[in-house]
């Protein structure tokens, strides 16, 4: 019988999930098997991966294992930040007080608005003629 010793947080943004494992250890990033230096090459991106650790004091003291689908590179990201933040309240809860000031734990509810028939866009409509 083995002992859980990791903590699992679900993050969402746009169409991006990503579900987080948190165990304790040296500060490894792993994205979908990938280091996460060679996924997010932008240096923004990784900080606000970075920002729950950051808000916790925990930055080096965890190791992260990452599966994510769906979205771009900024939704991915966000979504990441949201599945560490709700990994490490799973792992101690003290830190949910401080996350919450930091609204890393609100799920951002923005996503992609439908087309509309007769329109170009979600809202863009075609151009006017007079005559």
């Amino acid at each position: 019988m083995t002992t859980q010793t990791y903590n699992r947080g679900t993050g969402r943004r746009k169409c991006a999930i990503a579900q987080v494992k948190l165990s304790p250890g040296s500060g490894k990033i792993t994205i979908n098997g990938k280091p996460y230096e060679q996924v997010f090459p932008r240096v923004d991106h990784r900080n606000y991966i970075e920002q729950p650790f950051v808000a916790t004091d925990t930055l080096g003291k965890y190791d992260v294992e990452i599966k994510v689908t769906g979205g771009g590179i900024s939704g991915q990201a966000g979504a990441i930040r949201h599945g560490i933040a709700r990994a490490l309240v799973a792992t101690k809860e003290q830190f949910k007080p401080l996350l919450r000031q930091e609204s890393l734990l609100t799920r951002d509810p923005r996503v992609k608005e439908r087309k509309k028939y007769g329109l170009k866009r979600a809202r863009k409509a075609p151009q006017y003629t007079k005559r």
